[in-house]
């Protein structure tokens, strides 16, 4: 059983320890990090109460899932009020149990986020997490602290990987709600069939395989707020439901005809302009108001450029412990292809390329060896069709880039300024420096 167990795991995004007695199990959760547990409730020597108090007490992240069978479901719903995430009563189809270890994880996932979360914030300060010192940036700080206090619906919008979850959850720990729960979904990661349930939950008999009721995000989220990723990505029948949810705070459970509400601020994100889809009949109008009774941008890297350097270093800082690297910078060949790129993938590319970096090159500067080819194959061609000769320094770097956006703006200094991330009066001085009149 234990080896079906772990064949039938396998297909999951996630790594399957299998351990044959108590003993072992408690040795595994010794030395691994364990996200989920699942375990047998009866078993020689210990039950599944034991593992369940050790797992608990190493981590309280960890969640368990027990097996139980006839006799053992009044132990099993006891066990839950002692901590664990849920049983499964046997016997059981593979769908049924591959389906709650994957809520296991998520829920798991969710609790050590908000964890972590509550933890940077008690450290580095509730604004914290935003990188950036682009107008740009400091104007979404500015207006995270101004949203944070009023309990009203945000849409955040942004290309994919401009930190649109980042904002969400500063708004979320800057407001009165901090202390309670911060969920969010993405609304194209789950199926048009199942999004619903997840976020409204379903009674029991409901659907087939509806054993018992299931509350959604909605309730998980109650007192706190919940974050609609990718909100563009909403079949027609959930906005209808979202904008009765944003009316008066009532929903149902699928299933279910008693009404039921919950106190959640709802903020949402979307990486599409949604007027055009409203345009396009694609989203509800009433909506897409209802949403956006406060609105946050977050430009793309590549309308920020000065901000690449900035968040370069502080994800060299962040992977550099982590991949146990004694890298400590970039040399300036190596960060002018970075500037020059034009991140579609933004933030979260920018993120991808220097941890790459980092494993690649064995000493303390990165260098322009460790970029990956693609990024000074598309230099290359850059360079063969700019106007002047490609820039080496970081000071031929900036003298070009200010003089290229100079030029695409007719000159207009305070649009320049706002592209390249500093304000006029640093402009005009790095003008007069480089001789751009």
């Amino acid at each position: 059983m234990r080896t079906l167990l772990a064949e039938v795991l396998a297909t999951l995004d996630a790594t399957v320890l299998a351990a044959r007695n108590a003993a072992v199990a408690s040795d595994i959760l010794e030395r691994e990090d364990v996200t989920v547990v699942l375990t047998d409730l009866r078993m020689p020597h210990a039950d599944g109460l034991r593992v369940l108090r050790y797992a608990k007490q190493r981590s309280a992240l960890t969640e368990v899932v027990l097996l139980t069978g006839h006799g053992t479901v009044e132990s099993a719903v006891e066990a839950l009020k002692s901590g664990a995430y849920d049983y499964l009563r046997k016997p059981f189809e593979p769908d049924d149990l591959r389906r709650t270890i994957e809520r296991a994880l998520q829920y798991a996932q969710l609790n050590r986020e908000n964890h972590e979360l509550r933890e940077s914030h008690r450290t580095h300060g509730e604004d914290d997490g935003l990188i950036g010192k682009s107008p740009a940036i400091d104007s979404a700080r500015e207006l995270v602290k101004a949203f944070a206090g009023y309990d009203c619906a945000v849409l955040v919008t942004g290309e994919s990987g401009t930190g649109k979850e980042i904002v969400s959850r500063m708004i979320h720990a800057n407001s009165r709600r901090r202390d309670k729960a911060f969920v969010a979904i993405n609304c194209a990661a789950i199926p048009d069939n199942l999004i619903e349930s997840e976020l409204f939950g379903y009674q029991a008999g409901a659907f087939t395989g509806a054993g018992r009721s299931k509350p959604g995000l909605f309730e998980v989220a109650d007192g706190g707020t919940l974050c609609l990723d990718e909100i563009n990505n909403a079949p027609a029948s959930l906005q209808a439901k979202l904008l009765r949810v944003l009316q008066d705070g009532s929903f149902f459970r699928m299933g279910s005809t008693e009404p039921r509400r919950a106190d959640v601020r709802l903020l949402a994100a979307t990486n599409r302009p949604l007027p055009e889809l409203v345009s396009s009949g694609q989203f509800r109008m009433d909506l897409y108001y209802r949403l956006k009774v406060l609105e946050i941008h977050l430009p793309p890297l590549r309308e920020r450029r000065g901000d690449i350097p900035v968040l370069a270093s502080y994800f060299l800082a962040k992977h550099a412990t982590r991949l146990a690297k004694a890298a400590r910078g970039f040399s300036t060949r190596a960060l002018t292809a970075l500037v020059r790129h034009d991140w579609p993938g933004n933030g979260r590319e920018l993120e991808n390329v220097v941890q790459r970096m980092l494993i690649l090159s064995p000493g303390e500067i990165l260098d322009v060896d460790s970029v990956p080819s693609e990024l000074l194959e598309e230099k290359e061609v850059r360079v063969h069709n700019l106007e002047h000769a490609s820039p080496q320094s970081l000071e031929e770097v900036e003298a070009h880039f200010i003089a290229k956006t100079l030029r695409e703006h007719h000159g207009n200094r305070a649009a320049t300024a706002d592209v390249l991330g500093i304000d006029k009066s640093t402009l005009w001085r790095k003008i007069k420096r480089h001789k751009l009149e």
